[in-house]
C-alpha cells in the first residue's frame, strides 16, 4: 500500500499536469480567433474584408490590358430577413480597367437592423487579383425598418491575373449582426440585483 507521502507526490504531479493541460487549452482557445482569420484570409472563405489602402494608387497607376477580357459574375446570398442582389448579373472587363457595379440591400423588418457582407471569390486564386477601391463590405451597414439602399462596388482586376482565368465569380453573403442595433452594442439584461 502506498504511503501518504508518495500518494501526495503523485497527486501533486497530477495537479501540475492538469494545470499545464488547462493552460494549453485556454491558450489554444485564445489563439483560435487569429488562426481562423489567417485561415480565412488564405482560403478566401468568410474573410472580413479590410479596405486596401493601396488599391486607389494601384488603379491610378496600372495599365489597361485591352488584349484580354475577364467576365466577372456577381452573386448574392442572404442570411436573415433581407432583400439583397446585384443590379447586374455580370460584366466583362479588361484587366486594369476601373469598374463600378451596384448592389441593393433592403431591410424587410419592422425594426432597425445591422448587417455585414462577406465576399468570396471563385476561383479562390482570383481574390488576390481583385482590388476593391470602394465596397459596402468594408463596414457593417445600419438599415432602418424597411429601408432600401444601393451600394457601389468599385474594383479593378489586376493585369497580373493568370491568363487561364477568364471568369471570376464575386459572391457576397449578407447577414444580420446579432446583438447590434443602430451601431451600438446591445446589452444583455440579467435578472436579480
Amino acid at each position: 500500500m502506498p504511503s501518504a507521502a508518495s500518494q501526495g507526490a503523485r497527486n501533486t504531479r497530477m495537479l501540475k499536469k492538469l494545470a499545464v493541460v488547462t493552460v494549453m487549452m485556454f491558450g489554444f482557445g485564445y489563439a483560435l480567433i487569429p488562426l481562423y482569420d489567417v485561415f480565412c484570409e488564405i482560403t478566401g472563405i468568410n474573410f472580413l474584408t479590410q479596405a486596401d489602402g493601396k488599391a486607389e494608387d494601384f488603379a491610378r497607376n496600372t495599365q489597361v490590358d485591352s488584349s484580354r477580357s475577364v467576365k466577372v459574375v456577381f452573386d448574392a446570398n442572404i442570411k436573415g430577413p433581407w432583400r439583397f442582389h446585384p443590379t447586374m448579373s455580370s460584366v466583362t472587363v479588361h484587366p486594369g480597367e476601373l469598374t463600378t457595379v451596384v448592389y441593393e440591400i433592403a431591410n424587410q423588418q419592422d425594426k432597425q437592423m445591422v448587417g455585414q457582407a462577406i465576399p468570396s471569390y471563385m476561383p479562390m486564386a482570383a481574390a488576390q487579383h481583385f482590388k476593391k477601391l470602394e465596397c459596402f463590405c468594408f463596414a457593417q451597414q445600419d438599415l432602418k425598418p424597411h429601408e432600401a439602399r444601393s451600394f457601389p462596388v468599385v474594383f479593378v482586376v489586376d493585369p497580373k491575373l493568370p491568363k487561364d482565368v477568364t471568369e471570376i465569380t464575386l459572391s457576397y453573403t449578407f447577414f444580420e449582426i446579432p446583438g447590434r442595433v443602430a451601431g451600438v452594442e446591445a446589452t444583455r439584461v440579467t435578472g436579480g440585483s
